[in-house]
This record gives C-alpha cells, sequence and structure tokens, in this order.
C-alpha cells in the first residue's frame, strides 16, 4: 500500500530560482523555502541574491544566492552545474528571469529586440537543458516553471510590446515542447502567466491614475495581482500535488483571458 504524500511538501528538494530577488520572484523563493526545499537564488547581481538569501536564513529558511547572467548561456550553464554539483541533484527549475524594452513598432531596434529574446525566450531554452541535463542523469524526476505573461496570449493595444509578446508566446511553445520531450524523465514542464502584478516593475502603470484604470477597467476581479497570487499556481507545478500535470500553461489574470 502507498503511504499518502503530503501534497505540497518540498522536504528534500533543491530549488533553482533564477531572477529569484525581484518582487514576483522573491515571493516564490521563500514559498518553495517555508514548503521544506533548499532554494538558490541566482541573478546578475551576486549581492542582491545573497541578501535574499541572507534574510531568508535569518527566518530559518534554507537559502543561498548564486550569480547568473541570463544573456550569457556560458554563465546559465556555469551557475546550474554548481548548484547540481554542490547540492548532488537539482530537483526544481523556476525561472522568474524577464525583461521589457517599450518601443513602438515602426521604431523597434535590433539591438533591443535582440536584448528582450536574449533574456525572455533564449534563456529559458538553456535553462531548461542546462537543468534537464542533471535531472535526466540522476534519474530523480523534477519540475520545470517559467513565468510568462497575458501577453503571451494577448497583444497590448497601442503600446509597443512586438518584442516582449513574441518572447513570451515562444516561451509558451518552448514549455510544451520541453514537457513533451522530458516526460518519458518524470519531468513536468509548465508556465504561470500573470497580468498586471503588483512590484516595483509595474509601479509606472500603477502610479499613473490614467493607466491605472485601464488595467482595472480590464481585470473582471477589479485588482491587480499580488506576489503572493503567482505563489500558490508555482507551488502547484512544483509539488507532488501537480505531479500529473505538464505542458500546461496557467494564466493568473483576474479573468482577462477568458473575456478577451
Amino acid at each position: 500500500m502507498s503511504h499518502p504524500v503530503a501534497p505540497f511538501d518540498l522536504t528534500g528538494n533543491v530549488a533553482f530560482v533564477p531572477g529569484g530577488y525581484g518582487g514576483i520572484g522573491a515571493a516564490i523563493a521563500r514559498a518553495l523555502a517555508r514548503h521544506g526545499a533548499e532554494v538558490v537564488i541566482a541573478g546578475r547581481d551576486a549581492e542582491k541574491a545573497e541578501a535574499l538569501a541572507k534574510e531568508m536564513r535569518d527566518e530559518k529558511l534554507a537559502a543561498s544566492g548564486i550569480e547568473m547572467d541570463a544573456h550569457s548561456v556560458a554563465s546559465i550553464r556555469k551557475a546550474v552545474d554548481a548548484v547540481a554539483t554542490l547540492r548532488g541533484h537539482l530537483d526544481i527549475l523556476v525561472n522568474c528571469v524577464g525583461i521589457q524594452r517599450e518601443q513602438p513598432l515602426l521604431d523597434v531596434t535590433e539591438d533591443a529586440y535582440d536584448e528582450v529574446y536574449e533574456v525572455n525566450l533564449k534563456a529559458a531554452m538553456f535553462l531548461g537543458q542546462a537543468v534537464a541535463r542533471h535531472q535526466v542523469a540522476t534519474a530523480r524526476g523534477g519540475h520545470h516553471v517559467h513565468l510568462l505573461s497575458v501577453r503571451a496570449h494577448l497583444g497590448l493595444r497601442d503600446r509597443g510590446y512586438s518584442a516582449y509578446c513574441s518572447t513570451k508566446g515562444g516561451l509558451v511553445m518552448l514549455v510544451k515542447q520541453h514537457a513533451m520531450e522530458l516526460a518519458r524523465h518524470r519531468i513536468t514542464v509548465n508556465g504561470v502567466a500573470p497580468t498586471v502584478v503588483r512590484t516595483e516593475m509595474a509601479r509606472h502603470w500603477l502610479d499613473n491614475p490614467a493607466t491605472r484604470t485601464q488595467i482595472l477597467d480590464r481585470i473582471p476581479l477589479g485588482r491587480v495581482a499580488e506576489p503572493d497570487d503567482v505563489v500558490g499556481p508555482t507551488l502547484l507545478f512544483c509539488a507532488p500535488a501537480g505531479a500529473f500535470v505538464t505542458g500546461q500553461i496557467l494564466y493568473v489574470d483576474g479573468g482577462i483571458t477568458a473575456s478577451q
């Protein structure tokens, strides 16, 4: 007889969270640790990564920080290899990396487009590859979660979002393809796609009365997301509770994609 498993217990898991010191990433990193995972926060600014990790350790959570530049495949591989080698295994990837360079279609520059592609899509490809190589080798299974956006599914009227929307849309299919290739190894791959989340990155939208009203008017639940709203869906995809879910995008959007 099999013993019941606590649906959200992550004890014994090592979780790698690139982009983990941003507003959404920090909430996810803390939640993973509170559910028992040992969390490694990665980002371009090693001091910020380690500062958050220290705060978490002060809260009696297992966390450390490491440098990783999402613009560089070599840096991605180095960071992932370091975590897997030091810990002996790497069970969970939560990719919180993402940037936006807003430019109207007629003014999009090659450099700006290439940077958004490099960070939003190319980095996701090679993060998934680097983590999967270790997971396949250890045969422990695992979980990958990529943070997307409702802009993976919906264009944005009268804003310069060509690079952002196209890279997040591409990430939808990357999630599905990685899920198909890794299923035989008991590795699930899913995406979480929020609408506007109340973080520093969204401050310019929410501090402006005009744009704040536009945002609230189009969200059926009548408010923007808080970082904790993104945590639950992410945990589902990392935990035993979501073990039979793969290749899916969960829109955490207050109903936007159901109504548009």
